[in-house]
């Protein structure tokens, strides 16, 4: 595989042009699912493998894990701030930084939970919106971006898809 496909093992995120109420249950699927899929893919791995890089340069599995759970803490949070407030800006986060902090060495087990939780949460949130609400905005201050909660909400599910990926086909190599 070159460098791009293990950077990018499903290719990148692509927004739809229109989202129909089939597509979102679907999306939302994905959310709810997600927790339940990376554990699976987890199961058996020592701590070696855990520890493992999915490409060179790239995070471990293990920050990886740790990583869905701080992205997916902050989406949530994106989305409540969204419905409850008039496109706020949302405050980004040095990802590459918090995956060098002493947490991210941490068994797997806490950031598991807490993606559990977390996307519980998440998906009963989703799962009450009105279609007004799935186009409420949120701003990105570094780029600009006013993105529709219909838009995040397909990117995180390509997110969960993206790490998955690199969980997955890292383990195919032991």
């Amino acid at each position: 595989m070159t460098d791009e496909q293990l950077r990018y093992p499903i290719g990148k995120f692509k927004a739809p042009v229109f989202y129909t109420a089939e597509d979102i249950r679907h999306l939302i699927a994905t959310i709810r699912e997600f927790p339940g899929r990376l554990r699976q893919a987890l199961i058996g791995l020592n701590e070696k493998q855990l520890d493992t890089q999915y490409r060179t340069g790239g995070w471990s599995i293990r920050q990886v894990v740790h990583h869905v759970a701080d992205s997916h803490m902050n989406s949530l949070m994106r989305f409540k701030w969204a419905l409850t407030e008039e496109n706020p800006t949302i405050k980004p986060y040095e990802e590459a930084d918090w995956a060098l902090l002493p947490d991210y060495r941490m068994p797997v087990e806490p950031s598991l939970k807490i993606l559990e939780g977390i996307h519980q949460h998440w998906v009963t949130l989703m799962e009450s919106f009105t279609d007004d609400q799935w186009n409420r905005t949120f701003l990105h201050p570094e780029s600009g971006n006013i993105t529709q909660l219909k838009k995040a909400l397909a990117l995180y599910a390509w997110h969960c898809k993206h790490h998955l990926a690199h969980v997955t086909e890292t383990v195919k190599q032991f």
